[in-house]
């Protein structure tokens, strides 16, 4: 499916290049995969989600030792309580179970949202500065050549270096 998707938009850029060659638009492209990760903002975007991502795993971590030691301590007194308290025991640790599963799952929920947040407006700064690099250029047509977009061939003018100056790095 992805391929397919690939050439339609391979054949969609040729046929409007070949109408276009007449009219002589001006196309460029940029690397905007290379060009994020290189933004000091983003590195410190990275730093901050790492810092969070580890924070969820201690805490993660701390929730499964405690479970295991009350899993080995309840299974070792087993044979020397009574049915009931097994039982007690057993809906105990189903519970501390699914609050470590739910505990989990809403921080990968939480840092993805984190992360979105933070990129988002990182985002939004990098495509203003290739509108503007593109616009003073007079570029009508900027593709996105990062690996895998659909860009089979990009042989025009790179952005980049223009757009990191015009970003300050």
């Amino acid at each position: 499916m992805k391929q397919i998707k690939t050439l339609l938009i391979a054949a969609a850029l040729f046929l409007g290049a070949n109408q276009t060659i007449s009219a002589q638009a001006k196309v460029a492209h940029i690397d905007v995969q290379e060009l994020m990760t290189t933004m000091p903002e983003m590195k410190t975007a990275q730093a901050q989600v790492k810092k969070i991502s580890e924070t969820y795993d201690k805490e993660y971590n701390t929730m499964v030792t405690e479970y295991q030691t009350k899993m080995k301590k309840y299974e070792s007194e087993a044979q020397t309580v009574t049915e009931a308290v097994n039982e007690t025991r057993a809906k105990e640790m189903q519970d501390m179970g699914q609050r470590i599963q739910q505990y989990r799952e809403n921080a990968q929920k939480e840092l993805e949202q984190k992360n979105m947040d933070l990129v988002k407006p990182i985002m939004d700064k990098a495509r203003a500065a290739i509108q503007k690099v593109a616009k003073a250029k007079g570029y009508q047509y900027v593709l996105d050549s990062t690996s895998g977009s659909g860009v089979i061939l990009a042989d025009g003018p790179n952005l980049l270096p223009e757009v990191k100056k015009e970003l300050g790095f």
